[in-house]
């Protein structure tokens, strides 16, 4: 029923793009955006993928102290609407603020300056929790399972995941598992190409199936990692919800250990709606990692800080695993608390 598909000819962007869909998956010029070397350390791209949101957050935020050089009410007050205005939602607005003034009180500061770098030290004590990278030894093969809404980037991210997996001397294997999408699994080759590894499945099959055949494959040649794709759906449409459910149980018939990761992959674009996916996915699916993509292209990076003060199905915030900044296979790496605050104020 399912087969091991080879990159072959790459296919054109009319074949590789979504039909009909603004909010499509990426087009072939991404896959060949990501081909293109990085010209700047990771560092650096981080800091310039964040710039929108820097632009929102920490330039408002100097100049407000250079408006208000004592510390009043309403600086605090202005403060707030920046916080908000970089989406970083109201309950995680309301700890930072709350945190500020406690330790304005503690410390007795009195000017306004020093209000920056306590911020500062406060946003990373929230953010921190996220930052666990993820450990695919753990189990062989590996299986990492990926959902999220159309257009949110999971095809991308399983290329850039690939490319690091192999950079580590790990063997991949890629599961199609949106089959009904139909330049799916052409979109999938074209980034089995780029990375020189193999793809299971088949068009009109099964999704829980061609996975489960997959994880069977892996295990029987010794693959280290089993990157699990799965149809784009909004937890609006429950019918695809509860198929997802289903891709999950099939999954664990395959290996009741797996899958050893479910990945969430979230466009930073979308701001506070990225909590109610969370929400839906994590009880559909139990999200175990999450994926913030295209922070280079949207002023609501601070949607992060709304992300760590959400609990998931274990009680404790999800990790996120991985942030993105760009379309080049190097443009992902995994979230590291200091990194993005550093990136966020321009340090």
């Amino acid at each position: 029923m399912f087969g091991f598909f080879k990159a072959g000819k790459k296919p054109s962007p009319e074949t590789v793009a979504a039909p009909g869909s603004a909010a499509s998956p990426e087009p072939a010029t991404a896959v060949e955006a990501a081909s293109q070397p990085a010209r700047l350390g990771w560092a650096q791209r981080l800091k310039a993928g964040l710039a929108k949101t820097r632009q929102v957050l920490n330039t408002p935020v100097g100049e407000l102290f250079r408006r208000h050089p004592q510390i009043d009410e309403a600086l605090y007050a202005e403060l707030e609407e920046i916080l908000l205005t970089a989406d970083v939602g109201v309950e995680a607005t309301d700890d930072l603020l709350d945190s500020l003034r406690q330790r304005v009180k503690r410390d007795r500061l009195t000017d306004s300056a020093q209000l920056r770098d306590a911020l500062k030290d406060l946003l990373l004590a929230l953010l921190a929790p996220l930052e666990a990278p993820l450990d695919v030894s753990r189990a062989r093969p590996f299986v990492i399972m990926l959902a999220g809404v159309n257009g949110a980037g999971k095809t991308t991210t399983i290329g850039k995941l690939a490319k690091r997996f192999q950079a580590e001397g790990r063997s991949v294997l890629l599961a199609a598992g949106d089959t009904f999408r139909a330049a799916a699994r052409e979109q999938l080759m074209v980034w089995a190409e780029r990375n020189q590894v193999e793809v299971v499945g088949g068009q009109g099959s099964d999704p829980a199936a061609v996975i489960f055949d997959a994880v069977q494959s892996a295990r029987a040649r010794g693959i280290d990692v089993v990157l699990a794709d799965t149809a784009g759906r909004l937890p609006t449409q429950l019918h695809l919800m509860e198929e997802i459910r289903k891709v999950r149980r099939v999954i664990q018939k395959a290996d009741p250990t797996a899958p050893h990761e479910v990945l969430l992959v979230l466009d930073a674009n979308t701001g506070q709606n990225a909590l109610a996916q969370v929400k839906a996915f994590d009880a559909a699916i139990q999200v175990t990692g999450l994926v913030l993509t295209k922070l280079d292209g949207t002023a609501k990076g601070g949607v992060i800080a709304a992300l760590a003060r959400r609990p998931g199905h274990t009680g404790a915030p999800i990790p996120v695993r991985y942030i993105g900044v760009g379309e080049g296979l190097d443009d992902l790496a995994p979230f590291r608390a200091r990194e993005f605050v550093d990136a966020l104020f321009g340090d």
